[in-house]
């Protein structure tokens, strides 16, 4: 058996999955505060549903397999797809836009490197049903707020913000059909870095109108103006540029597209999104507008290690129940009760001695040893606090039902142990 999970997995360790934690805290706590609900979908889809979005080509990323029933289906490689089934499916049981943000593990058959993995978490918040420039603004300030919460800032990530809208009318300017459009825009999203030698060769006749717009850093777009000003009054104009070099790719983009980079210009994007309006429809939905943005885990986690901002989100015990042998069962019904009045609550399910037990429960980051011992015969404990080793004695009554009250309660321990 090999140690080692499968290339571009990761195994989660308890310290690393509390880093993680801490992520989708962040996340959660930002959607929250922007009035986003949670939703969620299946790891598994069909996999035309993949294929109607981006064509036959996405296949050689997928991790695709026949099932039982002989069906074509995919690993979730993105949740997009599955968001619009299930908007199609139900969106007039909700009032419009509609809000939604989730936390999927997606997967893509791709080549592992720095940042990018063949497995990842990705948060993404959704609006749909609003085609104003107000949505793609909440967005971003969203997008802005979760980033800040994990103690980043403008001096450290930037949002650059685009308009593939005024990029269609740059190209139908320059000549350039409806059909090719796409094309262009796939070749300028693989050339950010790229030697001139390369522009000019990908692009042809374009390369020096385009080189213009670019070094202009001039897009006369009624939408980019409209996010920016509601991007300001959100609180976060300091954390965004315009730049027409973000173009997105993907050829369903329609209007606003934005990512988020590192301002050091270290790392692969941090995030990204944008409008896409006409995508339902595609899938088979209602046309509704909509927009979006996703942001993985694994860049996340590359800059906030780098910036010394990752930290782990620690769920230790509270409380720490030690026993004597023959005080055992008793043990066992005061940690069954704290448990079932709200407290987190851990023993040792063997019988380690006393000093064992309280290593035990420093070792577990407890605050308080509860010391069920001798004293219990008088319907007496001891309470300990780990960290000053100051202790105290409380009582306790079991009731003819079995359950069991501590007098004075958890809350005031801490008056216990100073008098």
């Amino acid at each position: 058996m090999t140690g080692q999970p499968l290339p571009g997995f990761r195994d989660f360790f308890p310290e690393d999955h509390s880093t993680l934690r801490s992520l989708f805290s962040a996340w959660r706590e930002a959607s929250r505060r922007s009035g986003f609900v949670e939703f969620e979908g299946p790891e598994l889809e069909a996999l035309e549903l993949y294929t109607e979005k981006s064509g036959e080509e996405i296949i050689g990323q997928l991790y695709h397999f026949k099932d039982k029933g002989d069906r074509e289906v995919a690993l979730r490689p993105e949740l997009t797809p599955t968001l619009a089934r299930m908007v199609a499916a139900r969106h007039r049981n909700y009032r419009k836009p509609i809000k939604w943000f989730s936390i999927p593990r997606l997967f893509r058959y791709e080549r592992p490197q720095r940042g990018r993995h063949r497995e990842h978490y990705q948060w993404n918040c959704d609006i749909v049903g609003e085609k104003g420039a107000a949505a793609d603004a909440e967005l971003i300030a969203t997008l802005c707020l979760g980033l800040s919460l994990l103690g980043l800032g403008p001096k450290d990530v930037v949002v650059k913000v685009s308009d593939r809208g005024w990029w269609d009318l740059f190209l139908a300017d320059q000549g350039v059909k409806e059909e090719k459009r796409a094309e262009v825009l796939r070749i300028l999203d693989k050339l950010e870095g790229a030697p001139t030698e390369e522009w000019k060769k990908k692009l042809g006749a374009l390369a020096e109108p385009i080189g213009n717009a670019l070094d202009s850093k001039i897009a006369l777009s009624e939408g980019l103006e409209q996010v920016r000003q509601a991007v300001g009054a959100l609180g976060y104009a300091d954390w965004c540029e315009v730049d027409l070099r973000i173009v997105r790719g993907l050829a369903y983009y329609t209007g606003i597209v934005f990512e988020v980079h590192d301002r050091a210009g270290k790392l692969r994007a941090v995030a990204g999104g944008g409008r896409y309006d006409h995508l339902l429809k595609k899938l088979g939905g209602e046309d509704l507008p909509a927009t979006g943005f996703g942001m993985g885990d694994a860049v996340l986690s590359e800059l906030l290690t780098e910036k010394k901002f990752l930290r782990a989100e620690s769920t230790p015990p509270a409380i720490f129940v030690v026993a004597e042998s023959a005080e055992r069962n008793l043990a066992l019904q005061i940690a069954g009760n704290l448990r079932r009045n709200g407290e987190a609550v851990d023993y040792d399910p063997g019988s380690g001695k006393w000093v064992k037990q309280l290593e035990l429960a420093e070792a577990r980051g407890a605050r308080w040893a509860l010391l069920v011992g001798r004293e219990a015969a008088q319907g007496k404990l001891l309470v300990k606090e780990l960290a000053t080793r100051k202790q105290g004695e409380i009582a306790f009554r079991k009731s003819a039902d079995g359950a069991i009250s501590l007098e004075p309660g958890v809350g005031d321990w801490a008056k216990v142990v100073a008098s």
